[in-house]
């Protein structure tokens, strides 16, 4: 039994959820192949011949996949199908977007955003906003599964995979990617981050998110988060939003701040090691999921914390 684990990557480094998902497919057992798409992807693929537990790496090599389309990619995979039981992807928005692609191509169920592994053709899921965790069946023949990062630790580096060359499918026209713009920031990575630091509604406006949260971020070195209240309501962009049509996280601490506690934001970050909210209403639900908190004013125990940090 082989499980064919889809890389994602920049066409230099590999990304640290495929290091997660490497992590669920060891569970499941058998040899783990993991393919590595892109246009001058060689780096890429040298990274991740290094990840413990991989057998092989799969380099496919062409200008098509440059931007790797869901599409293409999906085609490209489909076709390699028939060798393996299981076909792994990070439930990320890349893995969101391409993987249910190649269950509808297999006529298969995909099973998303796996938590846990119990068998090879078992597996835990949350449904209901977290709220239940399903334990799902298949008897699928290739099994189409999307990993939930957070819920596996990431495999360790020291592998020494072979890595073979496959051909290229053809390339399917279907879209092209015209421009793309990169949030840059010298804060972690708020999806990988050990420590966040999140915003909500009860921040007033874009204004005092910042004045408010960037000094305590940045004596922390933590990553900035927010609600998607506070991301609907224009205070940050999108890729702040931490939830369940969000960003799933789990940091070491996680800070809460004018965040009610929503079922879809609880979602996105419960499973954090420590969560610490400061809310004025006491009944807010996310003192429910909170192991420390503080009752009152923002704009006087937010700077206070941040001062007391010296």
């Amino acid at each position: 039994m082989a499980i064919l684990v889809i890389a994602e990557h920049d066409n230099t480094s590999i990304k640290p959820a495929t290091a997660n998902t490497v992590t669920a497919a060891a569970k499941i057992g058998g040899d783990i192949h993991l393919l590595v798409a892109g246009s001058g992807c060689s780096a890429a693929a040298d990274s991740a011949a290094k990840i413990a537990g991989v057998a092989k790496v799969l380099r496919v090599d062409a200008a098509h996949y440059a931007d790797q389309s869901p599409e293409n990619l999906a085609t490209l995979i489909v076709a390699q199908a028939s060798s393996y039981s299981h076909i792994l992807a990070p439930a990320t928005t890349a893995g969101k977007n391409m993987l249910p692609r190649v269950a509808a191509l297999l006529d298969v169920a995909q099973i998303s955003d796996i938590v846990a592994v119990e068998s090879p053709d078992t597996f835990v899921r949350p449904i209901y906003a977290g709220n239940v965790l399903a334990t799902v069946q298949s008897s699928d023949a290739v099994k189409v599964i999307s990993v939930r990062m957070t819920a596996f630790d990431a495999a360790a580096e020291g592998g020494a995979a072979t890595v073979e060359d496959l051909a290229a499918g053809a390339d399917q026209g279907q879209s092209k990617a015209v421009s793309r713009e990169l949030t840059q920031s010298a804060r972690p990575d708020l999806a990988i981050a050990k420590i966040v630091v999140s915003g909500g509604r009860g921040m007033g406006n874009g204004e005092n998110y910042h004045k408010l949260l960037e000094p305590l971020a940045d004596k922390l070195g933590a990553a900035l988060g927010a609600s998607r209240a506070a991301v609907d309501a224009g205070y940050v962009p999108n890729d702040f939003q931490v939830g369940q049509t969000g960003k799933i996280v789990a940091p070491q601490l996680y800070i809460a701040i004018g965040i009610s506690g929503a079922i879809q934001h609880l979602a996105g970050m419960k499973d954090s090691r420590v969560i610490v909210a400061i809310n004025k209403d006491p009944d807010a639900p996310i003192f429910q999921v909170a192991d420390y908190g503080l009752v009152g004013d923002l704009f006087e125990l937010a700077p206070a914390l941040t001062n007391a940090l010296g």
